[in-house]
């Protein structure tokens, strides 16, 4: 499985032109074209399509930190289940974007 972050100017570790605090280190998986992106906003920019949620039992999540794969549970926990790096607690703004509503009770 590819993990490649896709993004505008980003760093080793996922982070982009939008979103570089320490913690933006999650990139997430658009479910048209199956890649992993530092944010919607590069996907948008980058591909002829607009990003489409993915369903969060999926593995929409990608730790930019450690590359692990993880579901919409793991990764509102606030960390990487295998590294321990801290997300950035304000993504959640952003969850009917990148995560389908219907499963994210």
């Amino acid at each position: 499985m590819d993990k490649t972050i896709y993004g505008l100017d980003i760093d080793q570790q996922g982070r982009c032109r939008h979103y570089h605090q320490p913690n933006d280190i999650a990139a997430l998986k658009c479910r048209q074209c199956q890649q992993y992106y530092a944010c919607y906003q590069c996907h948008d920019a980058l591909v002829e399509h607009l990003f489409v949620a993915c369903d969060p039992n999926d593995l929409p999540v990608l730790c930019g930190v450690c590359q692990r794969l993880m579901n919409y549970n793991q990764y509102v926990a606030g960390a990487c289940p295998s590294c321990q790096a801290a997300f950035n607690p304000k993504c959640s703004v952003h969850r009917n974007i990148y995560f389908k509503e219907s499963s994210c009770n």
